[in-house]
């Protein structure tokens, strides 16, 4: 049978997900349920508020291989001239592992660069098996404290710190992405023990991502509660220092 998958947007011209230009396709399904999560509407735990709306930027729909690659076609001219090519993002594409595998197969096959924004949380074979399939990871990784990360995210990151040093181990390409999320882990200490554990990991590449407010309207449509509601963004002169824990340790580290 021909695989499908169920996406909930198709974005043109993305520019922070992986180099030069890009489409990124984001797959519903999360099994995480991150509190500043700026697509509310990808997790496990809102599926069926998220399902029972009308609009398809919330409940989503099936697609095909060709028919993605048909709308990533239409910019293939942008890609070649950039460096750019194909995101896989979500929500979580390892929650849909076959279609995400085909739809990254199908764009390297036209020789598309093809990049994934994954959380990390997957079964280890699972995730391993799927390593081959692209040519570059953008891992999220949101804290190195078991608990607080359970705290934060509804989950606890065993499974993804031993995947993320399976990626490394295994010479793929990776960034750690880190949303700086404040009274979570946006304070320096929290910062240079992150640091610590990426370098030790092997990860030589680190993009932050302050926390901004720009999914709270999408909260307000699903009707659920936004636990970050009135959180103010940190100030430049923090996050400068933030950043320079991980230059510190030696990372290569950059704001996006």
């Amino acid at each position: 049978m021909e695989a499908t998958g169920r996406l909930f947007n198709i974005q043109k011209f993305s520019i922070n997900d992986g180099p030069g230009i890009r489409t990124t396709v984001f797959f519903k399904g999360c099994p995480l349920r991150c509190k500043w999560c700026s697509n509310p509407e990808s997790q496990n735990r809102n599926a069926a508020i998220a399902d029972a709306m009308e609009d398809e930027t919330f409940c989503g729909r099936e697609y095909t291989v060709e028919e993605v690659m048909a709308e990533v076609n239409k910019d293939a001219a942008f890609y070649k001239q950039s460096g750019g090519g194909l995101t896989l993002s979500g929500g979580e594409p390892l929650e849909q592992p076959e279609f995400a595998a085909a739809l990254a197969d199908a764009a390297r096959a036209e020789g598309m660069h093809v990049a994934v924004e994954t959380t990390g949380f997957a079964d280890p074979a699972r995730f391993r098996a799927f390593l081959p399939h692209v040519d570059l990871l953008l891992f999220d990784f949101k804290h190195c404290d078991r608990e607080r990360h359970r705290e934060g995210t509804g989950v606890p990151n065993d499974a993804i710190l031993k995947n993320l040093r399976a990626a490394v181990e295994s010479g793929a390409d990776v960034i750690a992405r880190i949303p700086v999320i404040p009274g979570f882990n946006g304070d320096v200490g929290t910062a240079r023990a992150m640091a610590r554990e990426l370098r030790e990991i092997g990860v030589r590449t680190v993009h932050l991502l302050p926390f901004h407010q720009f999914g709270e309207k999408k909260y307000e449509r699903l009707g659920i509660p936004y636990e970050l509601k009135g959180v103010a963004q940190l100030h430049p002169e923090t996050l400068e220092e933030y950043r320079r824990a991980f230059l510190d340790e030696g990372l290569d580290c950059s704001f996006q």
